[in-house]
């Protein structure tokens, strides 16, 4: 036992497992994965290092790209058959691209893989029709940010986790004043709030469905935000990224209230001038259902390594791995044990940070999208901007967009 426990404390502080034997053969593993900066890389090899302390005889070459550019390239790669062994999969692009990666259900069922460490809602996120294709290394629910200096100021109770959408609406108008605004929305922010409040805009069926009496009046919600009851500004339709327009509207004070996820904290830390707090997104008349996303590590098809890939993402998806990755602030490990190490150091100096992501988790769905998810949310930013400004009702932009992401 004192071995064992030595062991898993040396393992901690140096951020590598316990080394095995060698084998005779060393196998070689290529890695792609999307980086936003040199630490964002450093990370990562530092997991691929974390492999061959497991295992030295496995070697993890890691080559990066920026997030937009692995997108663009990943399905080139595959076409042109140079996919790495292995793949980073985001959830919601999970529909897209699970053709290019492994099942995963049969090599968990027999190395008896415990999946139940994970948050249910990423595995759902990493699954398609129940057959898992990565395992995954962060979740995170969309949550809303809040000035807590401007709230304060207007004499608003800080929001408790599981507040109602009538609770954030009244907040919003009393913070909607001398041209600052409550809350920023962005056309995306529509199927997030949908899911929020029960309103389905995917049938039974998989098929999107956004002209159904639920998708329709959830639509009506987020438009009259802007478009009735003022509270939120405009946001451009082409140009400039909706999503950063907000943030940085937040970052600046001009904007009280916005819609994120905690992959934003650490960087938002550096930006914003005010304190920053944390609540869950607001809730209809029933629970709430908090959407999350995250990403995660699969094996490709074309892999001629499959078997030491899997052994490869075990490692990089390990409660070592996700603990050196939380105590770096880089993300919110999927692993519910190593939770805690994030909150203590990305959520340290957030109001409520660490109740409203565990209200959050503990109310979580996957995030319900159609295969073709890029394309409506395309047009979502292109047709929701002008009726945030009153040119067309909801009904109109649903039909609109509806009819748009079938063709």
């Amino acid at each position: 036992m004192k071995v064992l426990k030595k062991a898993l404390f040396l393992a901690a502080i140096g951020g590598s497992l316990v080394t095995t034997a060698a084998s005779a053969e060393q196998v070689n593993l290529t890695w792609q994965m999307w980086t936003g900066s040199e630490a964002d890389t450093k990370s990562w090899q530092h997991l691929a290092d974390m492999v061959t302390a497991k295992y030295p005889d496995i070697n993890v070459t890691l080559t990066t790209t920026g997030w937009v550019d692995y997108w663009t390239r990943l399905p080139v790669l595959a076409a042109s058959g140079q996919l790495a062994d292995i793949v980073s999969m985001q959830s919601l692009r999970m529909p897209n691209f699970y053709s290019l990666l492994e099942p995963l259900n049969d090599r968990i069922a027999a190395d008896k893989f415990d999946v139940s460490a994970f948050t249910p809602s990423i595995i759902g996120g990493m699954s398609v029709d129940k057959q898992l294709y990565g395992l995954p290394y962060d979740v995170g629910p969309w949550l809303i940010y809040y000035n807590q200096d401007a709230l304060e100021a207007a004499g608003i109770p800080l929001p408790k986790p599981g507040w109602t959408l009538s609770e954030f609406t009244d907040a919003a108008k009393k913070l909607t004043k001398d041209g600052k605004y409550g809350f920023g929305i962005t056309p995306t922010n529509y199927s997030v709030l949908a899911a929020a409040w029960g309103d389905k805009y995917v049938n039974d069926a998989g098929e999107l469905d956004l002209t159904s009496a639920g998708a329709v009046a959830a639509a009506d919600r987020l438009i009259g935000f802007a478009a009735k009851d003022k509270i939120a500004p405009l946001v451009p339709s082409g140009g400039a990224d909706p999503g950063d327009v907000v943030q940085g509207r937040f970052n600046s004070g001009n904007i009280a209230m916005y819609i994120d996820g905690p992959w934003s904290i650490i960087g938002m830390k550096d930006q914003a001038k005010f304190k920053i707090g944390l609540t869950t997104l607001p809730r209809d008349e029933g629970d709430l259902s908090a959407v999350t996303a995250g990403s995660g590590f699969g094996i490709s098809t074309s892999s001629k390594n499959k078997d030491a890939a899997w052994k490869a993402i075990q490692v990089l998806t390990s409660p070592e791995a996700l603990a050196y990755l939380a105590e770096g602030g880089r993300a919110l490990p999927a692993r519910t044990a190593a939770q805690s190490s994030w909150y203590q150091v990305a959520a340290k100096d957030i109001t409520n940070g660490g109740a409203a992501i565990d209200y959050s988790l503990a109310h979580s769905v996957p995030y319900v999208i159609t295969n073709n998810w890029a394309a409506v949310e395309n047009l979502f930013n292109q047709y929701f901007p002008p009726a945030f400004a009153g040119s067309a009702d909801a009904k109109q932009t649903m039909e609109s967009i509806q009819s748009l992401a079938q063709q």
